[in-house]
């Protein structure tokens, strides 16, 4: 029980930073997605189970505090978690490169996700400029963000370990 407060109290201090803080630093209204970056470290260090529980945790706080269509964050971080999470024992989680190309990967992989989700809910936008506007720095954002947000979870990992 300490573990899951632990996690989660982390999870809502990445999303109040994510949402009172970094809308300050958007450029055309995006920002980086800590939860996604959260999620992916998450999944790389846990494992696939535990990273599609936190992908639909991470995911239902986001479409409940954004308002948005009801489970499109869910499904997409919950694939998200699964994909990372399913790499797991495939890598070496010390490499320096991990978080940064996994992040980089997870927000194109989440925004094509949310895309097509958009087109079959009946929006439609030009794909050619959404992605010069949104997506580019979207990436750019998530990379920044992402080694402060794995070096977080990896030490919390750690520490749990040590407590066990």
């Amino acid at each position: 029980m300490k573990f899951a407060c632990c996690w989660a109290g982390i999870v809502g201090v990445l999303f109040v930073f994510q949402s009172a803080l970094l809308p300050m630093l958007a450029f055309h209204g995006v920002s980086a997605d800590l939860l996604l970056a959260f999620v992916v470290s998450f999944a790389f260090l846990r494992g696939s189970r535990l990273g599609v529980l936190c992908g639909f945790l991470c995911g239902l706080l986001q479409d409940l505090a954004t308002g948005t269509f009801f489970g499109t964050n869910i499904f997409c971080k919950m694939v998200i978690g699964y994909v990372c999470g399913a790499f797991s024992n495939r890598v070496f989680k010390e490499q320096l490169f991990l978080p940064l190309l996994s992040v980089a990967m997870a927000s194109v992989l989440n925004y094509f996700l949310l895309a097509v989700l958009m087109v079959l809910l009946g929006y439609r936008f030009d794909l050619l400029v959404h992605l010069q506007q949104v997506l580019v720095p979207m990436v750019l954002y998530n990379i920044v963000f992402a080694m402060p947000v794995h070096y977080l979870v990896y030490l919390t990992c750690e520490r749990m370990k040590e407590k066990k």
